[in-house]
């Protein structure tokens, strides 16, 4: 059977059949979407890095001060004439803050996915599962709102506190990420293949058991990615967190305490701030740190990609 080919043409060179210029159109546009892409990244880490180091290179900060600084007044100088600049207790509520929404949307996000998978397929495919995912498109600031107007006043009541605090924000966070790990846990569960199952009941075990041992155990890289995504939503969320977290730039002494994350206190002065200002670079740094700590994130799930498909081919 033939085939559509490039035929020769005169001079020598070789006219493109119809079915060639459509593929070379294809690898054209292709190309020039992934260099487009490429060329926006590699813009978007330059300019954060640019002014984000400015804080340290024109300004003269410390970088250890700026990472280790408990107090934090940039329009107020300290001692040696700098700029109050400790950004120590915005980190300390940024990962706190994540690592504790993770810990309480984790057993959620495990449970419910082993009940649209193991339990219930069914009706958790076609109730349970949409249900979930349509959690996804709730706006941030609706969440904020919810957090603001219940789960605020609610931490007011039960602790005889202002409410506002790390509490109150991971609440917030672990609904918000709630619907990611659980959608990316479903798909987990179920790459597992039947016949890890039907091995495991071949020899006794029973449905429980099966899960807990081999189930999960066999999902458990791709649960740990389905994790660290949640994390990276989580470290990055900036509107809802602001609206619970009570926006004391102070080292928290407590869950129950206002408290302060990066993105809170960067989304609240960057628009007050002209470019160029000691206080604009150091809004950038808070910036550059967000960066890098999503750049660690990725190369976690990477890691943990690479060292769950060495397993597998083990």
């Amino acid at each position: 059977m033939s085939t559509a080919q490039d035929t020769p043409a005169k001079g020598g060179r070789r006219k493109l059949s119809k079915k060639g210029r459509v593929d070379l159109a294809g690898k054209s546009v292709s190309a020039a979407c992934i260099a487009i892409v490429v060329l926006l990244v590699i813009t978007l880490i330059f300019m954060v890095a640019q002014h984000g180091l400015a804080t340290f290179f024109v300004n003269g900060i410390s970088p250890i001060a700026f990472l280790t600084g408990t107090e934090w007044n940039p329009h107020v100088d300290d001692a040696n004439g700098m700029p109050t600049v400790g950004a120590l207790p915005m980190i300390v509520g940024s990962f706190a803050v994540t690592l504790l929404s993770t810990v309480i949307a984790i057993p959620f996000a495990i449970g419910s996915a082993i009940f649209v998978v193991e339990v219930a397929p069914k009706f958790g495919r076609s109730v349970f599962q949409p249900v979930v995912e349509l959690l996804v498109g709730i706006p941030s600031v609706v969440y904020g709102l919810l957090g603001l107007t219940i789960i605020v006043g609610v931490m007011r009541d039960l602790t005889g506190t202002t409410g506002y605090g790390i509490m109150s924000s991971s609440i917030v966070l672990a609904l918000m990420i709630l619907p990611t790990i659980t959608s990316l846990s479903i798909d987990a569960l179920t790459s597992v293949p039947r016949a890890y199952r039907e091995g495991s009941y071949g020899v006794g075990a029973s449905r429980w058991q099966t899960v807990w041992h081999v189930v999960l155990r066999a999902a458990m890289p791709s649960l740990c990615t389905a994790v660290v995504l949640g994390m990276t939503r989580a470290f990055g969320e900036a509107l809802a967190v602001q609206m619970v977290v009570g926006n004391a730039a102070q080292m928290p002494d407590g869950l129950l305490t206002p408290a302060a994350t990066l993105t809170s206190v960067l989304t609240m002065g960057i628009g007050n701030e002209m470019t160029g200002t000691v206080y604009a670079n150091v809004l950038w740094s808070l910036a550059l740190l967000l960066l890098i700590m999503s750049l660690v994130f990725i190369a976690i799930i990477h890691f943990i990609e690479h060292k769950g498909g060495l397993k597998k081919n083990g």
